[in-house]
């Protein structure tokens, strides 16, 4: 089977701040698929974020929006190459008005933290060395 791409469709409020965090954070859009209501935000070759202004994104669901400033939809989590990695993105989300979440969490073979992005969503960054990791039981 060949991979799969995922689309992570998340609504935003405002389509100008939203491009911006994430742009300030390094992430490219592929303008074929993004307009004033949606933007394709690339995350790899078969990982794409869909940041969808809440009228456009309500037209795909009967079901109320969640109010991210309150509560969570999903923690999505990407990795990255190193804790610097990890450490630099975070620092680039808090200044572009994004929040941290919680303090780093630190396993020795792992490493991670998290943000929130200007919409609520909350974002898991992780570096893992897997040659470290612990044996599968």
């Amino acid at each position: 089977m060949n991979a799969r791409k995922i689309f992570v469709n998340l609504p935003i409020r405002d389509m100008q701040r939203s491009r911006g965090f994430f742009e300030s954070l390094g992430f490219t859009f592929n303008p074929q698929f993004s307009n004033e209501q949606g933007a394709c935000m690339v995350i790899s070759d078969d990982g794409f974020v869909m940041l969808l202004v809440e009228p456009f994104f309500q037209t795909f669901t009967t079901k109320k929006i969640a109010d991210t400033r309150e509560h969570v939809e999903v923690l999505t989590c990407l990795s990255c190459d190193s804790r610097a990695d990890v450490d630099d993105l975070v620092r680039k989300a808090v200044a572009g008005g994004g929040r941290v979440t919680r303090p780093p969490q630190d396993l020795g073979f792992m490493y991670s933290q998290a943000f929130e992005d200007l919409d609520g969503h909350v974002w898991e960054l992780v570096w893992m060395d897997m040659a470290a990791a612990p044996p599968a039981p």
